[in-house]
């Protein structure tokens, strides 16, 4: 469970902007969504090398 401290005199959207930030760095909501269904080891590897080489893609246009 995150716990987030509201110091004295900061503003409420503050410290809802941390725990936001904060729950995106845990990606507690992304292993809920793959824990809601059985994926083959397979295919989360397929995956992976998939999204892998995008991102190599993705790179090297970015290097250009």
């Amino acid at each position: 469970m995150l716990i987030i401290q509201v110091k004295e005199g900061e503003n409420i959207d503050r410290a809802i902007k941390r725990y936001r930030r904060k729950h995106r760095d845990v990606k507690l909501l992304r292993e809920l969504r793959n824990r809601k269904e059985f994926k083959k080891p397979s295919v989360q590897k397929r995956e992976q090398t998939k999204k892998a080489q995008y991102k190599e893609k993705y790179l090297l246009e970015q290097e250009k």
